[in-house]
């Protein structure tokens, strides 16, 4: 079941076109990822999911039905630019911000506290936003966007000002929030993350949605039938080896060869197996599927012709 749909979007301010005719399908439970090169109509998306802005024309569902202002109160945003007031204290605005979102003020409390402990900064609640640093503003953000148990969270570039071990904390709860059945929108030019956290994703570009479906499905799409092989070494073999296939890439480390095949289009790996296997002992091999980064980068070049 789709616990978000929206059915050809098109936006436009002033003279720039931010949406055209765009789709996507969001699955209950899954992570979403939203792609897209800066200025592609990401963010113009997000705004109209959260009602901060209005569609010229198309439709928006929220599970299953017409997305309404009332609806807001069961999603929640973590904006890539961050709201927090400087001035005022940690603890005072987080309990602001989440009785906005309709949690009364013993239950905010409640909740704040297991958060606060859980994320180690229980001792930050008296402090001023401005006296810490980026990473720490955006835990409280985090903390802040999550806290009224939403049934869809957006997150906009979440990682951004965060040390390795702060962000996979973060990446984390993210995978916990999904086991626990939320639903999540992740806006990221970070393709390591995709890939990692994922399970659909949509690729906009100049306005247009160019590209989406289940992850393994679109990089299975995009093979080219490359194989690493980890082999026994023997005498004379890479030239016979070079002679046969077309090597990419070829190691000798620890008496074993590591070499990179590119395979015919039409030859499958077992095939493939049994064609080397006259020539080496195979200890292992893997196919290469093509990274969301160089998918990314191919579909939008192949769009920006120029």
């Amino acid at each position: 079941m789709d616990l978000f749909v929206a059915n050809h979007i098109y936006k436009t301010y002033a003279n720039h076109r931010a949406l055209y005719d765009v789709s996507i399908s969001v699955p209950e439970g899954c992570i979403f990822g939203l792609l897209g090169p800066n200025g592609a109509g990401k963010t113009s998306l997000i705004r109209i999911i959260n009602q901060i802005t209005a569609p010229d024309s198309g439709e928006i569902f929220f599970m299953g039905k017409k997305l309404h202002q009332q609806d807001v109160q069961r999603i929640g945003y973590l904006p890539e630019e961050r709201g927090l007031y400087k001035k005022m204290k940690v603890g005072e605005q987080a309990l602001y911000l989440a009785q906005l979102k309709g949690l009364s003020k013993h239950e905010a409390l409640k909740r704040l506290k297991y958060w606060f402990e859980k994320f180690e900064i229980l001792s930050w609640w008296n402090k001023k936003v401005e006296e810490l640093s980026k990473g720490m503003q955006q835990k409280v953000q985090f903390i802040v966007t999550i806290l009224h148990n939403p049934k869809l969270l957006i997150f906009d570039e979440p990682f951004s000002g965060f040390d390795p071990i702060n962000a996979q904390l973060l990446k984390d709860e993210i995978l916990e929030l999904r086991k626990n059945g939320a639903t999540i929108i992740f806006s990221t030019h970070n393709m390591a993350s995709v890939e990692e956290l994922c399970d659909r994703i949509a690729l906009i570009n100049k306005s247009k949605k160019i590209l989406d479906g289940d992850i393994r499905d679109i990089k299975n799409s995009y093979k080219q039938n490359i194989y690493s092989f980890v082999c026994s070494y023997k005498e004379d073999i890479e030239f016979t080896l070079r002679n046969k296939f077309e090597l990419l890439n070829w190691e000798i480390e620890n008496r074993q060869i590591h070499f990179i095949v590119k395979a015919e289009e039409e030859i499958n790996s077992n095939q493939l197996i049994e064609k080397i296997l006259p020539y080496a002992t195979v200890l292992s091999f893997n196919e290469i599927l093509p990274s969301m980064n160089d998918i990314f980068i191919s579909k939008v070049k192949e769009t920006n012709p120029n």
